[in-house]
């Protein structure tokens, strides 16, 4: 007999023998319908394994019961239907040689040595893949000797490359087979084929093997699936949503930046750009001010000594763009970090000082490969809006719940929801146990005070600390990482940061590193992709176009102008010879949220006549009261914009 422990502390005995799909059978139907494998003594295995000793037993499934993913259960499913892609190929291209298939963050994907597909050979594999689904075929897993593989696989010189990477002759290898369609894999796997109804094969690449140049190039077909038929058309719709929002269609429909060739990775960003860029500028400022936050500036460049001290140059070195000065080696900084540090060691602290925040956006440079280089998203030069927070121990779980509100005070203000995460001490720290326990510790406590969800990243910190990473999320229901708070009591005592207590005895000063932008850049791709170029009014780079019905009402257009340029509105005039409707539309083409027409009846009554981007219309609008309207929605940033 076997003792097996479900998720509620409940126990139950058990023959050896019986599998986990037995097992399953006494459990809610539901979650008979939803599982895709299990987790045994928190090892992933199929629904068929048979657990051999007293275990823990737990469900797999696609999504828990909020409808929130679950990770492990996505990528058994996906990569479930790369092998169901894999298999469909096969059948129909037999001397096609697969080679890898593995599960990525936009679905999954399958490497083969064939003549480039068609999109009329991805549609003959899809069907095929449908076909197969109806069969219901049994996934099984086989252990087999390597020697075994390598025959199994003689025919394919990609897989015996890998097998022959694969330990020792005695060692087992796994494969999966579903009728006569047979791969490698770890696993698990669904248990049949019928349990994937509902995917699409997405995009065809090319890519070398190894993603080395040197080698061969096969053909990709990405593929993303579900179970429910529903999240896929949802999936889709978001997908051909997303394509029209991306920001560097957008930014160029919209004239906001640009990117040259001269300097790959470089943002050029134009004046409207600028416009957008100075608004988030002053936002940052006016809060940090009120959250009593002090502004510094340190300089881009720093000998090297000060990131061998600061543990850069050992952890960052090949992400850093190094250069001579004088016969002396420095760097560009990628991190404002150690500039902060030295401005704090510039003179003694009291502890009567403390908390003391030091807020400085400053511009960084790193090193990215060319190949992951996407428009804002991913660029080689960015301006952090870092501080750092120094402070006592007793002060930490304050201060991070004083960043938690603040950052949700300006992810409100955009519209956006966010996500928490506590990413937890790395291989290749720095720093003592002590201090990471005491680090680790701050930050659990003061996201528990917070009363806010949040998930735990084991080993997923920064070398020098613990931290809270916040993923916002779009108005597509996307998530970014942009904000993270991190607790480091390593750089201090690198840099012997102190403070003079009570005592009168000089105290280690504990500091926090923390971004809510995370990069100005990266903020300003999200939002044009959140408000798809429709900014609030506060943030458009124009906000209300002056439209004359012909060109002899300009002079009036003209005191309308100086009218909302006097109350710090960004306005335009279009007096062109076209037509109302015409200029309307290109206004709208150009998201303008406000548009003004005015003609004989609004001259002659000191009147507009409006029409906002939402399509909402009034005539004979008093210039005067609707300036003040729009002067009190900008000052408030508000998200819309009301007439009444």
């Amino acid at each position: 007999m076997i003792e097996i422990t479900f998720p509620d502390g409940n126990k139950k005995k058990y023959e050896k023998g019986i599998s986990v799909a037995e097992i399953l059978k006494e459990l809610p139907q539901r979650l008979q319908q939803d599982a895709l494998a299990a987790k045994i003594n928190d090892k992933l295995v199929d629904l068929s394994f048979k657990p051999t000793i007293n275990s823990t037993f737990e469900i797999v499934t696609f999504s828990n019961s909020k409808g929130e993913e679950n990770k492990e259960g996505v990528d058994i499913f996906r990569h479930s239907t790369a092998h169901l892609m894999a298999e469909a190929i096969t059948e129909l291209y037999p001397y096609a040689k697969l080679t890898i298939g593995p599960v990525v963050e936009e679905g999954f994907y399958y490497d083969i040595d064939h003549e480039p597909f068609t999109p009329e050979d991805l549609e003959k594999i899809e069907k095929k893949m449908k076909e197969i689904v109806d069969r219901k075929t049994p996934i099984v897993r086989d252990e087999i000797t390597k020697k075994e593989a390598l025959e199994l696989f003689k025919d394919n010189q990609y897989k015996l490359e890998m097998i022959n990477e694969l330990g020792d002759a005695e060692e087992t290898i796994s494969v999966y087979k579903q009728g006569k369609f047979v791969d490698l894999c770890r696993g698990p796997h669904v248990s049949h084929t019928g349990k994937i109804k509902s995917f699409k094969l997405t995009k065809m690449a090319g890519a070398y093997w190894r993603a080395d140049a040197k080698n061969k190039q096969l053909q990709r077909i990405y593929g993303i699936s579900f179970p429910d038929k529903k999240d896929l058309r949802t999936y889709l719709h978001n997908l051909e949503e997303a394509k029209k929002r991306d920001h560097r269609e957008i930014g160029k429909k919209l004239d906001l930046f640009s990117f040259h060739d001269h300097g790959k990775g470089l943002p050029f960003f134009h004046p409207k750009g600028m416009v957008i860029w100075n608004e988030l500028l002053d936002f940052w400022r006016v809060e940090h001010k009120k959250a009593g936050y002090v502004e510094i500036k340190t300089p881009l460049i720093l000998n090297k000594t000060l990131w061998e001290k600061s543990g850069h140059w050992d952890h960052y070195k090949d992400d850093m763009y190094t250069l001579k000065v004088d016969e002396d080696d420095y760097a560009i900084k990628p991190m404002n970090c150690p500039g902060g540090m030295l401005v704090y060691k510039d003179k003694l602290h009291s502890y009567r000082e403390l908390p003391l925040r030091a807020g400085e956006v400053g511009l960084v440079h790193r090193h990215e490969l060319s190949g992951v280089l996407t428009g804002l998203f991913r660029v080689r030069a960015f301006h952090q809006d870092d501080a750092h927070i120094f402070m006592t121990k007793e002060q930490i779980k304050d201060e991070v719940l004083g960043v938690l509100k603040l950052a949700e005070k300006f992810y409100e203000k955009f519209g956006l929801d966010f996500n928490l995460e506590l990413s937890t001490r790395p291989e290749g720290s720095i720093g003592t146990d002590e201090q990471w326990e005491l680090t680790t510790n701050g930050l659990k406590q003061a996201l528990e005070g917070y009363g806010k969800e949040f998930k735990i990243n084991e080993g997923d910190g920064a070398f020098y600390g613990p931290k809270i990473d916040l993923h916002i999320k779009d108005a597509l229901g996307r998530t970014w990482q942009c904000g993270t708070i991190q607790l480091d009591m390593s750089l201090p005592e690198r840099f012997d940061l102190t403070y003079e207590g009570q005592d009168g005895q000089k105290h280690r000063v504990v500091m926090i590193h923390r971004v809510i932008y995370g990069s100005m850049e990266r903020f300003m791709g999200v939002l044009v992709e959140h408000f798809a170029g429709k900014f609030p009014l506060w943030l458009s780079p124009v906000q209300a176009r002056i439209m004359t019905v012909s060109e002899k009402f300009t002079e009036y257009a003209e005191v309308v102008k100086k009218k909302f340029e006097e109350a710090g509105i960004r306005v335009e005039i279009d007096n062109r010879t076209e037509s109302v409707p015409k200029k309307v539309r290109d206004a709208q083409i150009q998201y303008i949220p406000l548009m003004l027409t005015v003609g004989e009846k609004e001259q002659d009554n000191n009147t507009i006549a409006l029409r906002t981007l939402k399509g909402e219309v009034k005539f004979g609008v008093n210039v005067d009261e609707f300036i003040k309207i729009v002067k009190e929605n900008i000052s408030k940033r508000e998200l819309e914009f009301k007439l009444e």
